[in-house]
């Protein structure tokens, strides 16, 4: 206990320390979000003058940070899509590989910046800007006023993304795709997975960009759930991919239901005509539809929100 102790001490002031270099490193793009929590948020741009490319990286040290557990994260960017967050987020865990056991933070900052300085000289958002620009900033206006639930929040303190180096070896899991649902010109496809760590969420994702239907598609959403036994708490996260608050939505939908070890992916392909909100309907109903196929919730699916979310769980469900 006292070498716990001892180590808790060591790491808490290495923290500290850490915190105030890159306080003074980064001066108002560092930001303390709770101090006592521990969570922290830094705004990274390719070009301090003039930015083309930013993105937020939120941070929660646990208490046993650096010495033997890595940070949890989040990366907050609206233009960053599938593949290429699988392709930063594994170069942010090769960097704690190769570091385990010392600060990393400011070595995770410049290899984000050093991602989008060589994305903004490669000048691919350009065009990925103009296709969706005037689909997001319309609908945007049209929901104006309306209730939309902020879950940045919950996703810190549920716990985000957390590097699990020694799940090298885990197999993609075996990928459903529901029916697709249409709504003038919009068309709406769901797709599930069993998952059961944050590498497989990620597995999962890359899969679904290997089919060039789905990677066309104008968003991706999704939002997974996996229970933590041990700590009697959840992983969770979710993803809007350009189309606002519909990845809190489904990951709302999918704590009401109280499914676990899951993830839903919902894509949409815009047919050009605006639906409002309309498109967070479709978008959960296919969720709902395609977990009451694959048994994670009962006949209707209103009867764990009826019980008080409590839900069926999935029988001799079983990664492959």
């Amino acid at each position: 206990m006292a070498d716990s102790n001892q180590g808790n001490g060591q790491d808490l002031q290495a923290q500290i320390d850490e915190v105030e270099a890159l306080s003074s490193i980064y001066g108002d793009e560092w930001c303390v979000i709770d101090e006592a929590s521990r969570i922290f948020c830094i705004k990274i741009s390719d070009d301090i003058e003039q930015p083309k490319l930013t993105a937020c990286l939120q941070i929660i040290l646990p208490a046993d940070y650096p010495s033997a557990a890595p940070p949890i994260y989040q990366i907050n960017a609206a233009w960053l899509r599938g593949p290429e967050r699988a392709k930063l987020a594994n170069s942010l865990e090769d960097l704690y590989v190769q570091h385990a056991g010392d600060s990393i933070l400011y070595l995770w900052v410049e290899n984000v910046r050093e991602f989008l300085v060589e994305k903004s000289q490669r000048g691919e958002t350009e065009d990925h800007q103009a296709e969706n620009i005037n689909i997001t900033t319309e609908e945007e206006e049209m929901d104006d006023g309306e209730d939309i639930p902020d879950f940045s929040a919950l996703k810190l303190t549920e716990n985000a993304h957390l590097f699990m180096d020694h799940l090298n070896d885990d197999e993609i899991p075996p990928i459903k795709h529901g029916n697709a649902t249409t709504d003038r010109r919009s068309t709406f496809q769901p797709h599930l997975a069993p998952v059961v760590t944050p590498r497989q969420v990620k597995m999962v994702l890359e899969k679904l960009y290997e089919n060039k239907k789905i990677s066309s598609a104008t968003h991706n959403i999704y939002a997974y759930r996996i229970y933590c036994e041990g700590k009697n708490s959840f992983l969770q996260d979710c993803e809007d991919d350009g189309e606002t608050a519909a990845g809190g939505r489904l990951l709302h939908l999918l704590q009401i239901l109280d499914v676990r070890n899951v993830m839903v992916v919902v894509s949409r392909w815009y047919g050009g005509i605006l639906l409002g909100p309309d498109r967070f309907k479709h978008i959960n109903n296919c969720a709902r539809s395609i977990l009451q196929e694959e048994g994670y919730i009962g006949a209707t699916g209103d009867e764990a929100a009826k019980s008080g979310g409590k839900s069926k769980r999935p029988k001799n469900k079983k990664i492959k």
